[in-house]
């Protein structure tokens, strides 16, 4: 589809223009002249639900296509692609929406990210360790996913290829406890940066979630001002359930910022845009593919003119 979305060699992937292009019962021509009793819009509300804008967003960008057109303001496909673009990049940038990672004044930034099993935290962190690693920075992983010892081990080989410190503990161990070492180990060995793994959890476990917040307020009381970032990681492929996950996370630990994995697959780009209105929280990364360089850094104009090319 994209730079952003597909990597060299796969298979080229409809954007959302050229899927309202080809709906058959789609007259561009008549959304350009404001055809509203023709059906024309309640197609494209369609064709954006279907992509998982959601249905505030989606009838929000219905309604300014409209009146666009009836407007005489786009009487093109051109024209009415790059509003289409506007739109979509207009809502991404709307309130809080700031992509760049918080760093700490002095000391370690401290890093603590969040989510349900299965959406990628493991390998998003190994990801942002070697982005920063490449960066100059010093970094230290602590796996405080003391549940699976399948994670420790597996974040283990992430932060030595990264190059990173390590911090690890006996499966069981004390999450908690595991996240006051490392904010310990990484002031203690000069670390820029202590990325904290948390167990996956469920969003609707409440027993985990508890133990999340506690893992947030050990990690306030060691190091004042910390966490400075707590990313949300979301598996992009399950459309609006990311939405309810995230308002689940949010209501437990004040997240500061939004990571959306898996848009290399399935997904349909739409619930970027859906889960941000809704928590009014930054994008900060996209994931693309498993690789250490498969990490985009949130680019709003980028990812609103990739949807809509």
């Amino acid at each position: 589809m994209s730079r952003l979305f597909r990597k060299e060699g796969d298979a080229p992937r409809k954007s959302l223009w050229q899927r309202i292009k080809d709906v058959a019962t789609t007259d561009v021509g008549v959304i350009l002249r404001g055809g509203v009793k023709d059906g024309s819009l309640e197609e494209l509300e369609e064709i954006l639900l279907a992509a998982d804008f959601g249905v505030p967003t989606t009838l929000q960008l219905v309604d300014q296509i409209g009146g666009y057109a009836q407007k005489g303001l786009i009487r093109t496909e051109a024209e009415f692609q790059d509003a289409l673009r506007r739109l979509v990049e207009a809502e991404l940038r709307e309130g809080n929406s700031d992509p760049a990672l918080r760093m700490a004044d002095q000391g370690p930034t401290v890093i603590v990210v969040v989510g349900v099993n299965g959406a990628g935290k493991t390998t998003f962190i190994g990801k942002l360790a070697t982005r920063l690693r490449r960066q100059g920075k010093r970094v230290l992983v602590g796996a405080g996913d003391t549940f699976r010892a399948g994670a420790i081990d597996q974040l283990k080989v992430w932060a030595d290829r990264a190059g990173a410190d390590f911090v690890g503990a006996k499966p069981g161990t004390d999450p908690a406890a595991v996240a006051f070492d490392a904010i310990d180990a990484g002031a203690t060995r000069g670390a820029d940066v202590v990325i904290v793994d948390t167990a996956g959890r469920l969003h609707t476990s409440g027993g985990l979630m508890e133990e999340m917040k506690k893992v947030h307020r050990v990690v306030q009381k060691r190091m004042p001002g910390a966490p400075h970032e707590i990313l949300l990681v979301l598996d992009g492929t399950i459309g609006q359930n990311a939405v309810q996950q995230a308002k689940q996370f949010s209501e437990a630990v004040p997240v500061t910022g939004l990571v959306v994995t898996k848009l290399d697959s399935t997904a349909k780009g739409g619930v970027v845009v859906a889960v941000h209105e809704a928590l009014d929280l930054p994008v900060k990364f996209i994931g693309v593919g498993e690789a250490a360089e498969d990490l985009a850094p949130f680019d709003p104009a980028a990812f609103a003119r990739e949807l809509t090319e």
